[in-house]
């Protein structure tokens, strides 16, 4: 069984439609690219999966299951539990300390014991491969760090609540090529225990970072199959040409 399977998701800011009967499987513990030019509902079939996209004063018809289960029948605070979240830019609470970043989900779900949450912490840190860079200074401001660090310490933050699948909307767009080669190392390192879904404008890291791909455009699926098939052999001739540079 999948770990998300979405059937036929349309979703509309006001009267804008922003995708157009998105059904696809998200298997278990692999990671699933979503690539496509601007404005064409990567960010939104992403929010969808979570229900952030109402945050965002959308709405949505169609199904989002999780392990089997309708998504949309848990309290969305669970189901973004279960369903994390990282952003395109790092966004660190920026008055609370490196510390108080990784804890701020678990004392929100009621943790209080100090020996329970310094091991997550450290734990989620060593899972975000920053804890050798910051063991020494968690009580300093996590807006300190570098734009590379910040990202993975949200990543952190994001995996000390101990989600099920990790969405992540361009999580190295803003990153120079040092530190988005380090998102991308973590990512493989992620998917031994996370499933990852990934927006990403640059297809070579979805050739890279990914196992299946699926490639929108104007709000529809057009293609969506294993990384190296559809980025060797794709099935349809918009995905070719968008793939070889050839679109629009």
């Amino acid at each position: 069984m999948p770990k998300i399977s979405t059937k036929n998701i349309n979703a509309w800011f006001g009267k804008t439609r922003a995708l157009r009967g998105i059904s696809l499987d998200v298997p278990e513990k692999q990671v699933v690219a979503i690539i496509g030019p601007s404005g064409c509902g990567k960010s939104t079939f992403l929010r969808s999966l979570n229900r952030m996209h109402e945050v965002a004063g959308g709405t949505i018809e169609g199904k989002v299951l999780l392990d089997g289960e309708d998504a949309y029948a848990l309290d969305p605070v669970v189901l973004r539990r279960r369903v994390g979240m990282v952003f395109q830019k790092p966004n660190p609470f920026p008055t609370m300390s490196v510390f108080d970043n990784v804890a701020a989900g678990l004392r929100l779900n009621g943790v209080r014991d100090k020996k329970r949450l310094a091991e997550v912490v450290e734990k989620s840190l060593r899972h975000a491969a920053l804890w050798d860079e910051v063991k020494d200074s968690l009580d300093k401001s996590g807006v300190s760090l570098s734009g590379g660090q910040q990202q993975r310490l949200c990543i952190a933050r994001t995996l000390a609540v101990n989600p099920e699948v990790i969405l992540m909307d361009e999580p190295a767009s803003a990153l120079d090529p040092i530190a988005t080669a380090r998102i991308e190392e973590l990512i493989h390192e992620l998917k031994k225990e996370f499933t990852i879904v990934i927006v990403t404008h640059n297809m070579q890291q979805a050739a890279r970072v990914s196992d299946f791909t699926a490639f929108l455009y104007l709000g529809e699926l057009i293609e969506y199959d294993a990384t190296t098939k559809l980025f060797t052999t794709p099935g349809n001739k918009q995905t070719e040409d968008y793939i070889t540079g050839r679109f629009g």
